[in-house]
């Protein structure tokens, strides 16, 4: 029997990722409207996978779920209150009143999605230099993990929720966030980077592996197919969420960290 080729996804994924780049640069360049739209899309395609992870039939809810969750953080964006937070957990409160298999969990994720994209536009509206540290750091740690848990192989960092995460992958993601940081050290932003940005890289994660868990308790393998080669949405974007919680977390506690 031939092995499987372990590298057969590779071409499909670089494209899918070349489109992703050339769209995200292009978003957070212009930031202001258009990346409030991406923003909003993105979490639109996310409550949807989010739903439709434990929906009992695929169906217009999830879609209408996803919508009203854009609209939501919309209106947080004019609002800015403790009354425009509690919008956020709209989506959360739909998944908890419908008939579905882990409502909590799954009400629990949504929130963090909605929190994380709260985070997008903050640290975007700060200037691009923070948010383009933070997509940077996640993607070093991402793509140097692919390749070195592909490569090198060896002990799993958590089999029984993410069995295919190595150690040599994890370590090679902390690693690529901190020459990352380094870089942006030396570029003049605050030498805490340099230490921040492997501990985001981490979150991102322990994002990634939240994600895992969590479509593996719903037994299916990608949040869904709309990006080729990465699954869903939420397949590529878990540890942006993760790294984005943990930078806004830091943030809160220790101002001016980042």
């Amino acid at each position: 029997m031939t092995p499987p080729d372990r590298w057969a996804d590779l071409n499909v994924r670089l494209a899918s990722a070349a489109v992703m780049i050339a769209l995200g640069v292009f978003e957070v360049y212009e930031g202001g409207i258009l990346f409030l739209i991406g923003v909003l899309l993105l979490v639109t395609a996310m409550i949807w996978e989010v739903a439709e992870l434990t929906a009992d039939t695929s169906g217009p809810f999830s879609i209408a779920l996803g919508v009203l969750a854009a609209v939501c953080l919309f209106v947080w964006t004019l609002i800015l209150s403790p009354w425009g937070a509690a919008l956020l957990a709209i989506p959360s409160l739909g998944l908890l009143l419908t008939r579905r298999g882990d409502r909590r969990l799954m009400a629990i994720y949504a929130l963090a999605v909605m929190v994380a994209a709260t985070g997008f536009l903050t640290l975007r509206g700060q200037g691009a230099g923070v948010f383009v540290w933070l997509v940077l750091v996640v993607v070093a740690s991402d793509t140097l993990g692919y390749f070195a848990g592909r490569l090198i192989g060896g002990p799993k960092f958590w089999p029984r929720v993410s069995p295919k995460k190595t150690w040599s992958g994890t370590i090679a993601g902390w690693i690529g966030a901190t020459i990352v940081g380094a870089v942006f050290v030396w570029y003049g932003f605050p030498p805490g980077l340099l230490l921040l940005s492997p501990l985001v890289a981490f979150a991102g994660q322990i994002g990634d592996i939240a994600e895992s868990w969590l479509k593996r308790r719903a037994g299916v393998k990608d949040s869904s197919g709309l990006i080729p080669g990465h699954g869903g949405v939420l397949d590529r974007f878990d540890a942006l969420i993760g790294a984005t919680l943990a930078v806004q977390a830091l943030t809160l506690f220790l101002p001016g960290v980042a």
